[in-house]
């Protein structure tokens, strides 16, 4: 036989010996990555729900105003219905904290998700 043959076999042998093991790491790698990604993306989620009440007005407060309105009116106290306003919705601000807060969380959420995209990827290859 040629050296050189014999030189190429082993060397085919060792370096898919080599990917092989590569392969299986990374593969079962992949699986890690999918779960926790999965389930911070789970978690995430759950927080973004959570805070998005505080994306608007408390219906509460303008369900609040009418019925004062209407109590005054029933009461035969126009000046009074006049004067209160019928939505204090109106008073209400978005606070820049809350804004950045829901910022993070969803870009958190978008970098989650694709981290799991990728994974499935990696997976699929």
């Amino acid at each position: 036989k040629d050296p050189r043959s014999c030189f190429w076999a082993a060397y085919k042998r060792v370096t898919e010996e080599h990917d092989d093991e590569f392969l299986d790491r990374y593969y079962n790698e992949m699986d890690i990555v999918l779960v926790f990604s999965g389930l911070f993306s789970a978690v995430n989620a759950a927080f973004i729900v959570s805070m998005e009440s505080n994306l608007s007005p408390d219906p509460n407060d303008t369900t609040h105003a009418l019925l004062t309105q209407l109590v005054q009116i029933g009461l035969g106290n126009f000046t009074a219905a006049g004067s209160t306003p019928a939505a204090s919705a109106s008073t209400w601000s978005l606070s820049t904290a809350i804004v950045r807060i829901q910022c993070i969380a969803y870009a958190s959420l978008s970098f989650s998700l694709l981290a799991a995209f990728g994974a499935v990827l990696g997976k699929r290859w």
